[in-house]
């Protein structure tokens, strides 16, 4: 999963440690992680957390669990990658 996200164009993302959860930097985009999260969910069918669920300095970042199937994750990164393209 991280590398997958790591592979969308804007977003940065690093290897947890230890929990099953990506915490990947979309900063980059100029838009509120918020803002992010919403139209991820309304555009791609994905739903993730703002960062700023977490606190402050969640600004600029999402949450994404994967404890999921390896299929539901490269389903769910086609349509981030594809629904962050349009922006």
């Amino acid at each position: 999963l991280v590398s997958g996200l790591s592979s969308i164009p804007g977003i940065k993302c690093r290897e947890p440690k230890g929990a099953f959860y990506a915490f990947p930097n979309i900063s980059s985009f100029g838009i509120s992680s918020d803002k992010i999260a919403e139209y991820l969910l309304e555009n791609a069918g994905v739903a993730l957390l703002p960062g700023t669920s977490f606190g402050q300095f969640g600004e600029g970042y999402l949450r994404i669990c994967f404890a999921n199937s390896i299929e539901n994750l490269e389903r769910a990164l086609k349509r981030i990658s594809i629904a962050l393209d349009d922006i």
